[in-house]
């Protein structure tokens, strides 16, 4: 049997397998500030950032940092939006030889708490108006630095009268980013041998409550995706493409697609710290973008966006969509629309992210995830016996051998010993690879609800519903949504002379974890399915409302679809 039949279908110029320098991934930044100084870096409202701008920046804030304390293997977090602290700071951390923790801006105080112990962060930056989430955690957490960034200080001037930011009350312990950049804007930063191996980001997956992983990715992981990814587009232009940056930097596939990979092109990066459809438009027609990173829910929202033709965005030559199913009918209706081609991909953070594409310009299959990337190797187990390597059509647990493949997880060897075996990374994900060597995947292990290409934990939503005091037993479940792909619903027993109503439950929701994983309808029942031992079967519950919601006229995206995050 061939182990790599997908080489065949690589378009012409894609290379079978690479030559990995050496190097940290700032070594892409300082290459790209040498060779391209004055070239435009990054757009943040209405401001252009050069490249020799940004790697000054990252020169003061590394001298900033080394300041405060930080050293060679601490962990620091960030939690911001996309914008140029983000970038900066990311790159100032990589060349002390820090961590990177990625915190999710939308996390509830709870959440944020809970990570920042997990990874025993001594150093934050984050922005002024998250701030107020971080001041009551320090306390309780290992924090030692607060870092506060002013985005507002970051965009084009507008009007004279325009707010100031005032800054909180000195504390003991918190500084000011913009203030610290200007401090040590002269001074040269320190010289820190940071080697391929030496550990990068500390990126976390997986349940809060339950099954939290801390993914450890070092700089040649990192620097081997980038360029894994940068050489599957044949037609890429060093210092001539322009990304529209809206994938959140914090994602570890907007990291790497819309961040690492054009500072490695040299290229330009549009950030908006959020999707909005007129933003998002109003940036096409200002910057004309190229290259567009994305998830389903984005190419949805402009294919159907009544004025998209006004905006003019046959520009966008390549649309890079993970993190969810795109269907070919939006597929298509957005093709048509510009003019370019969207590639479907498959990812995890355990692999830095990508490990599969469609050509972008060759063979794509549609419902496929596409081939296997410049060395890497994928095979298909049987569940039942994961020595037993299954053939075409046969579907199984995904595998993946590459260079992107993580050190393992953050203080966790046992699971890592689990997850990692003689180098093959056993994904949780069940799939099946056709005889050209395209994959699908067919569904994954683990409950996890993928809802707007945001990934969320149903059992963490589980715990908070079962801290409501009227509630006696909950559990949530993901169910089918023509826009998000899936949506959460909570089934909710109360405890015995209790009620409440589905607005009480959703309230407290609210309070306790990050919008985006707000269950969107509550149904109360007198009871839940369950196995014999008495765990609920989140199973029964989800495909009894898939069909209810195929009796449903007019669904457009299929049920069944496949799901993981990329």
């Amino acid at each position: 049997m061939d182990e790599t039949p997908w080489l065949k279908n690589y378009e012409d110029g894609v290379p079978y397998s690479l030559s990995y320098p050496d190097v940290s991934l700032n070594h892409f930044l300082d290459e790209s500030a040498s060779s391209f100084p004055q070239a435009t870096a990054m757009i943040f409202g209405g401001r252009k950032f050069s490249y020799q701008e940004l790697q000054a920046t990252v020169n003061a804030l590394t001298a900033a940092l080394t300041s405060l304390g930080v050293k060679k293997g601490d962990r620091v977090a960030l939690l911001l939006p996309n914008s140029p602290p983000y970038v900066i700071a990311y790159y100032a951390i990589l060349k002390i030889g820090g961590l990177v923790v990625n915190l999710n801006p939308l996390s509830v105080e709870r959440e944020l708490l809970y990570l920042l112990n997990h990874s025993e962060a001594q150093t934050i930056i984050v922005t002024e108006a998250l701030y107020p989430r971080i001041s009551c955690s320090s306390e309780k957490s290992c924090l030692q630095n607060v870092v506060i960034a002013c985005l507002r200080e970051w965009v084009q001037s507008s009007s004279a009268g325009e707010k100031k930011f005032s800054p909180p009350r000195r504390k003991k312990g918190v500084y000011f980013f913009e203030s610290l950049l200007k401090k040590f804007g002269r001074k040269k930063p320190p010289q820190v041998p940071v080697g391929p191996e030496e550990e990068a980001l500390l990126q976390y997956t997986g349940a809060i409550t339950d099954g939290i992983k801390g993914v450890i990715l070092t700089h040649r992981n990192l620097v081997a995706n980038t360029l894994q990814i940068i050489k599957w587009v044949v037609r890429a232009r060093k210092g001539k493409e322009v990304f529209l940056s809206v994938l959140p930097f914090f994602h570890v596939y907007g990291m790497a697609v819309a961040m690492n990979v054009p500072i490695c092109l040299a290229s330009t990066m549009v950030i908006l710290p959020r999707f909005e459809v007129k933003n998002a438009l109003q940036a096409i027609k200002r910057y004309r973008p190229t290259f567009f990173p994305g998830v389903p829910t984005m190419f949805i929202a402009l294919s159907q966006e009544r004025d998209a033709d006004k905006y003019d965005i046959s520009c966008l030559r390549v649309c890079y969509s993970g993190a969810a199913p795109l269907s070919l009918e939006i597929l298509e209706d957005f093709e048509k629309l510009t003019g370019g081609r969207i590639t479907e991909g498959y990812g995890l953070a355990e692999a830095s992210p990508s490990t599969h594409c469609n050509p972008i310009f060759g063979k794509r299959k549609p419902g496929s995830v596409g081939v296997p990337l410049p060395d890497t190797l994928a095979r298909i187990v049987a569940l039942e016996d994961e020595e037993k390597i299954l053939g075409p059509g046969e579907v199984g647990e995904l595998c993946i051998y590459g260079p992107q493949v993580m050190k393992g997880y953050w203080k966790m060897p046992e699971e890592t010993a689990k997850t990692i075996r003689d180098g093959w990374l056993y994904t949780g994900d069940i799939a099946r690879m056709d005889e050209d060597g395209y994959f699908y995947i067919m569904d994954i292990k683990k409950d996890m609800i993928i809802a707007g290409g945001f990934n969320i934990y149903p059992k963490d939503i589980d715990q908070v519903l079962a801290e409501h005091p009227k509630v006696a037993e909950a559990v949530a479940v993901g169910i089918p949504d023509r826009f998000r792909g899936e949506t959460v619903k909570a089934f909710v027993v109360l405890k015995p002379g209790e009620t409440a109503s589905a607005e009480e439950i959703l309230d407290f929701c609210r309070q306790n974890m990050a919008k985006y994983k707000v269950p969107t309808k509550v149904e109360f029942r007198e009871a839940l399915p369950k196995t014999p031992s008495g765990k609920i079967l989140r199973r029964i519950l989800r495909q009894q409302e898939t069909e209810e919601q195929a009796k449903l006229p007019g669904l457009r995206f299929p049920l069944s679809s496949f799901k993981k995050e990329a």
